[in-house]
């Protein structure tokens, strides 16, 4: 066992596979998660419970979290009870949620008043990533807490980016979350054309998936709609959350994105239809309605 303590915090559809890893590792777990019920696999398998993350960071070294908004994140690392007040001087925090790269800032600025460091380090590779701990992590912040904490996070992913200083690990995956959007609209676009047009999709799918018209996301999430299957790999609410935070550091540097702002208004469309709590796969079914057409599962 590790003599590094652990606290964790956060078991969505991500976060509990993240910190399965860590445990499996010999690494120690102690776990707080607004819904116990989500965390019955970890306890199961030796992780700790306590009441909040204040208590959480009493008994860690190092404190992870991957909540669902900057609201939440803010709350959890920097309100009454949160993370800060109980973390002793030397402690690091690492917030792996998507969130504002300012609000990085502002968390890695109060840990160091408090003599601690804070990394902010989202990741991209879905839940498929997080299963199989081979998951991209960017990470923003000190480069002496990131040596500390590396063999942790290499534990949850095969790629670990340096973005910078607070901030540009936040930053790095926004500039992600804008490369998806568009892989998605490919996707989706052309498996609907492709179903519309006669052709047999699992068979085109086949034909181009490893070519240049191929993705990751054709791969596998090309797979899921061909079977009608639109459970959250990541859920359209959060994506909805990501590609607003693109927008606003777009509003500040002066930039305009067309497809970026495009995706933003189809997803908020679907989640007004109330498609919030499925995976961003379910964009092909706006895109058949806004055609009068209807997405169905290919046998």
């Amino acid at each position: 066992m590790s003599t590094i303590r652990v606290g964790w915090i956060g078991c969505g559809v991500m976060g509990c596979s993240m910190a399965k890893h860590l445990l499996k590792n010999n690494y120690s777990l102690t776990l707080y998660t607004r819904t116990k019920q989500k965390a019955e696999g970890l306890l199961a398998s030796g992780a700790t419970w306590v009441d909040s993350p204040c208590d959480v960071a009493k008994n860690s070294d190092v404190v992870f979290s991957i909540v669902g908004y900057p609201r939440d994140v803010e709350e959890v690392l920097l309100g009454q009870n949160g993370v800060l007040e109980g973390l002793d001087e030397g402690g690091i925090l690492v917030d792996m949620t998507t969130s504002s790269p300012s609000l990085a800032e502002t968390i890695a600025a109060k840990a160091a008043e408090k003599g601690c460091s804070a990394l902010d380090c989202p990741v991209t590779g879905g839940d498929v990533g997080a299963k199989n701990a081979s998951l991209s992590i960017f990470v923003g912040g000190e480069t002496n807490a990131l040596t500390k904490i590396k063999p942790l996070l290499a534990c949850m992913g095969k790629k670990i980016l340096y973005c910078g200083s607070a901030g540009m690990g936040q930053r790095a995956k926004l500039a992600n979350q804008i490369a998806i959007a568009g892989v998605m609209f490919s996707t989706c676009e052309s498996l609907l054309f492709a179903s519309q047009a006669g052709l047999n999709p699992r068979e085109w799918l086949e034909a181009v998936v490893a070519g240049a018209a191929g993705s990751t996301a054709m791969n596998t999430l090309g797979r899921r709609i061909l079977d009608g299957d639109f459970k959250p790999g990541f859920f359209i609410d959060h994506f909805i959350k990501d590609l607003g935070l693109c927008l606003d550091e777009c509003k500040r540097l002066g930039l305009v994105l067309p497809g970026t702002i495009a995706a933003e208004e189809l997803y908020r469309f679907l989640q007004a239809q109330g498609h919030g709590k499925d995976g961003t796969q379910m964009l092909i079914a706006g895109l058949a309605k806004m055609c009068n057409k209807e997405w169905k599962a290919v046998p």
